[in-house]
């Protein structure tokens, strides 16, 4: 029976497991998404949220915690600085798991993991830039393009 078994072994010692796992959130908050195993990234999505709750509570204490887990300050100071207003009004589940398919060589479950308001900020731009543009051509102004 697996009872109380929440660790993720991977095949990989303690230390290795805690330092895979430090540069991956490292990276998934510095790139905004990261590609990785099915298993990998749902252990990612498990630190990567626990982060996030960190920065939504915002004080020093939880500033120190996350430089605990976080390779790179100038990460953790933008993860601190956007949090609240990015997802204060949600309860949990910042992260998005999209499964690709099977890895070439090992076969290997592969999937992309993203942070979830990041990008609704680019697909917003780029509605009101469309708007802008077919504004411009209703009201005859031609755009230089």
């Amino acid at each position: 029976m697996r009872h109380r078994k929440a660790v993720l072994k991977l095949n990989r010692t303690s230390s290795h497991r805690k330092a895979m796992f430090r540069n991956m959130v490292t990276s998934l908050f510095k790139h905004q998404s990261i590609r990785t195993t099915d298993v990998k990234a749902k252990e990612v999505r498990r630190w990567a949220d626990k982060l996030i709750t960190l920065a939504k509570r915002g004080d020093l204490h939880a500033r120190r915690q996350a430089l605990s887990i976080v390779r790179e300050k100038g990460v953790v100071h933008e993860l601190f600085g956007v949090a609240r207003e990015r997802y204060g009004a949600i309860a949990g589940g910042y992260t998005r798991i999209t499964k690709l398919g099977r890895r070439s060589g090992d076969a290997a479950p592969v999937s992309i993991i993203e942070l979830l308001g990041s990008d609704t900020k680019k697909k917003d731009t780029k509605k009101k830039d469309i708007g802008i543009e077919a504004e411009q051509e209703k009201s005859g102004v031609a755009s230089n393009g």
